[in-house]
C-alpha cells in the first residue's frame, strides 16, 4: 500500500554562486581569460581597468532592495531613459568602422595560410585516378573510413553492408577489395591499410628492390609474429642469414611509419601553448612565488550603472517601467560585484594552495632533483591551508607552474608514499625515477626482466614487488624487457 507522509532532514548543498566558484577555480589561465571575455560581453555593468576618483564602497546593492510598491505614484517617467539603460551597450557597427586609404592607395590583404584536412588531401590525389562514377563514390566512402593514423579499421564484408544501407549502393566484396588497391596507391604510403602488418608491407614494396629489402618483405609477410616478439635466433635460423645481415633488414623495417596518417592528420590540429599560472624563481637563496599577472585583472564595476541605481534611489516616484529598468540594472550590478568577488577569492585560493605545495616541496624547488620529492596527497596541502581536498584537487588538475627547470603540471608533484629499507617514507616518484634510470642503463641486447628490476632496487634500498615494477614500468610508458631487445 502507498502511504505518504512528511519526513525533515537536514542536508548540505552548494549555492549557483559556490558552484561558479569552483569552476573558476578549476579554470587554468587561458581558459579563464576566455570565460573573463564572456562575462565582460554579457554584462555591461562589468569594466576593465582600475576605478579612478570613485570611491568603492560608496555602492551596495543591498540598499537598494527596499524600495516600496506603495511609492510608485510619486515618479517622473522621464527621470531614467529606458532606451539609455537597455540600448546603450550596442553600438552601431558603422560606428567603429573608419578608411584610412586613400582612392590611390593598393589594398593589400594578409595572406593566411589555408591547410587542406587529412582526408580532403587523399579526395584530392583519387581525382587523379579516372574511375567510373559509383567507383569513385566507393572510393571516396573508403576515404572516409580512414581514421587520422591512417589506418581502415573495418573489415570488407562490413563497408559493403554500409555502403548497401548508407549510401545505396549495392555491391561486393570483391570489388571493394579492388578499389582497395587504388587506395593503397595514394600517399603517404601505407595508408588505407587495415592493421601494421599491411602498413609495413605496403611500405616496403614501394621501397627500391635490395636484398635487405627482401628479407624485410618476407619477414613481415611470413614471419611477422616472430618479429613482433624479438624472437632473432629463430628468424637468423629460418633466413640462414647472419646476425649483421638481419640487422640491415630489420633498420629497413624500423625505418617505416607504422602510423601513415599522422604525418598529415597532425597537422591539422591546434597547437596549444601551455601557459605557466605561477611562477617560482630563486632568490638570494629563498623561493619566490607569482601568480600569472593574467589571473588578477582589474575589474571595477561600472560606474554609470551605480549612477543610474543612485538615481532611481533619490526619485520619489517609482512607475511599474521604471521599476522593470531598475530590476535589470540591479542584477547586473549584484552579478559584477559577485564576480569580483569571486575573482579575488580564485587568486587567493590559487596563491594560498600553490604556496604551500611550493614549501612542502622545497627541497626539489630549490635543487631541481626529482628524487628529492616528498611524498604528498591532496589532503597533505589540504590540511595545511584548511580548504577542502577538492578545492585542492581543482588548484593542481589542470595548473602548470614554471620553475628554474622548466615547466610543470602541478598535479606531478602528488605522489604516495613507500617506506624503503631503512624505514623512512619515499615518494613513488623518486622510485619511477630510480627505475626509469636503471632501465636506460641496461645492456639493450639483453634487457632486464622485470624480476631483475625488483632485485636492483631492492639492492639500492628499496624493496619492490615485480607486480609493483610492472606497475610503474607501465605507467613509465616503458614496454616490456622483451620489447626493449635491439640487436
Amino acid at each position: 500500500m502507498l502511504k505518504q507522509f512528511l519526513n525533515l532532514k537536514l542536508s548540505q548543498k552548494l549555492s549557483p554562486q559556490q558552484i561558479q566558484l569552483m569552476k573558476l577555480i578549476q579554470l587554468p589561465t587561458q581558459a579563464f581569460e576566455q570565460r573573463l571575455l564572456e562575462e565582460m560581453n554579457e554584462n555591461p555593468a562589468l569594466e576593465a581597468g582600475k576605478e579612478d576618483d570613485y570611491e568603492k564602497d560608496e555602492f551596495e546593492t543591498e540598499d537598494y532592495d527596499d524600495y516600496d510598491d506603495a511609492e510608485a505614484d510619486r515618479i517622473e517617467a522621464d527621470d531614467i531613459n529606458i532606451d539609455d539603460y537597455l540600448g546603450s551597450d550596442d553600438i552601431p557597427d558603422y560606428k567603429t568602422q573608419v578608411n584610412n586609404y586613400s582612392d590611390d592607395d593598393e589594398e593589400r590583404d594578409m595572406p593566411f595560410a589555408a591547410p587542406i584536412s587529412f582526408h580532403q588531401d587523399l579526395i584530392n590525389q583519387l581525382n587523379t585516378f579516372i574511375l567510373e562514377d559509383e567507383d569513385r563514390q566507393i572510393a571516396e566512402f573508403l576515404v572516409g573510413s580512414i581514421d587520422d593514423m591512417g589506418y581502415i579499421r573495418r573489415s570488407i564484408p562490413d563497408i559493403v553492408d554500409d555502403l548497401a544501407f548508407t549510401q545505396g549502393i549495392y555491391t561486393d566484396e570483391k570489388n571493394v577489395d579492388r578499389l582497395l588497391h587504388v587506395i593503397h596507391e595514394l600517399e603517404p604510403t601505407g595508408v588505407g591499410a587495415r592493421d601494421l602488418q599491411e602498413c609495413l608491407l605496403l611500405q616496403l614494396k614501394h621501397k627500391t628492390p635490395t636484398e635487405n629489402i627482401a628479407i624485410a618483405i618476407d619477414i613481415i609477410e611470413n614471419q611477422f609474429d616472430a618479429f613482433t616478439k624479438k624472437h632473432y635466433e629463430k628468424l637468423i635460423q629460418k633466413y640462414n642469414v647472419s646476425s649483421e645481415q638481419l640487422k640491415k633488414a630489420i633498420h629497413e623495417i624500423e625505418k617505416l611509419n607504422p602510423k601513415p596518417g599522422s604525418s598529415l592528420a597532425g597537422n591539422n590540429r591546434v597547437t596549444e601553448n601551455i601557459v605557466p599560472d605561477f611562477a617560482i624563481r630563486i632568490v638570494d637563496g629563498e623561493l619566490e612565488l607569482t601568480l600569472n599577472g593574467r589571473n588578477a585583472p582589474s575589474l571595477h564595476v561600472s560606474k554609470d550603472y551605480q549612477e543610474m541605481m543612485q538615481t532611481y534611489k533619490d526619485s520619489r516616484d517609482k512607475s511599474t517601467q521604471q521599476k522593470e529598468a531598475v530590476q535589470f540594472i540591479k542584477q547586473k550590478l549584484d552579478s559584477a560585484k559577485w564576480f569580483i568577488d569571486a575573482i579575488r577569492q580564485r587568486q587567493e585560493t590559487l596563491f594560498v594552495t600553490m604556496n604551500a605545495i611550493m614549501h612542502y616541496q622545497e627541497e626539489f624547488f630549490l635543487d631541481g632533483d626529482e628524487t628529492k620529492l616528498k611524498p604528498m596527497i591532496l589532503k597533505d596541502i589540504a590540511d595545511l591551508v584548511g580548504l577542502d581536498i577538492s578545492t585542492v584537487s581543482r588548484v593542481a588538475n589542470s595548473k602548470y607552474v614554471e620553475t628554474p627547470y622548466g615547466t610543470k603540471l602541478i598535479k606531478e608533484f602528488f605522489s604516495e608514499a613507500m617506506m624503503n629499507d631503512q624505514g623512512e617514507e619515499v615518494s613513488t616518484l623518486e622510485i619511477k625515477k630510480i627505475l626509469k634510470n636503471t632501465i636506460e642503463e641496461e645492456d639493450k641486447h639483453k634487457p632486464l626482466p622485470d624480476d631483475q628490476l625488483a632485485e636492483i632496487l631492492k639492492e639500492k634500498g628499496y624493496p619492490i614487488a615485480r607486480r609493483t615494477i610492472a606497475k610503474y614500468r607501465e605507467q613509465l610508458d616503458i614496454p616490456v624487457a622483451r620489447m626493449r631487445k635491439k640487436m
